[in-house]
C-alpha cells in the first residue's frame, strides 16, 4: 500500500527525473537541479528511484559527490560561473534595465561564492 505522501513524492521524483533527462537533451534546460529535486523526493518516496539514480552510469557519481560531501565538479563549477557571466554579460550589452543588472549581479555573485566554496570533485 502507497501511502499519499509517499506517492507525492514519488510523482515529484519522477516528474524531476523526467525534466532532468529531457534537460540533458536540450542545452537551455539545466539537468542537475531537476536530478537533486529528484533524489530529494525520492529519498522521501521511492528507494528504488533513489537506487536506481545513485547507481546511474552517467549521473550517478556527480549525484553521490553531491549527496555524500556538498561536492560540485570542477567543470560544473566553471560551466555554471561561465553561463551566469556570459548571460549578465548579454543583459548589459542588450541594454537591460540597471535595476535587473544590479539584482542579477548581486544574486550571481552570491551563487557564484556558493559554488566556488564547495568541495571539487
Amino acid at each position: 500500500m502507497v501511502v499519499p505522501g509517499q506517492l507525492f513524492y514519488k510523482i515529484i521524483a519522477l516528474a524531476a527525473v523526467l525534466i532532468g533527462f529531457i534537460g540533458a537533451l536540450l542545452p537551455l534546460l539545466p539537468t542537475t537541479p531537476f536530478l537533486l529535486i529528484a533524489i530529494w523526493a525520492a529519498s522521501r518516496g521511492s528507494p528504488q528511484l533513489k537506487s536506481w539514480l545513485m547507481n546511474h552510469r552517467h549521473f550517478g557519481p556527480v549525484l553521490n559527490d553531491w549527496y555524500q560531501r556538498r561536492a560540485i565538479p570542477v567543470t560544473g563549477k566553471c560551466l555554471a560561473c561561465g553561463m551566469m557571466l556570459s548571460s549578465w554579460l548579454v543583459l548589459w550589452y542588450s541594454g537591460g534595465h540597471p535595476y535587473l543588472l544590479w539584482g542579477l549581479g548581486f544574486f550571481f555573485v552570491g551563487l557564484i561564492l556558493f559554488i566556488v566554496s564547495r568541495p571539487s570533485s
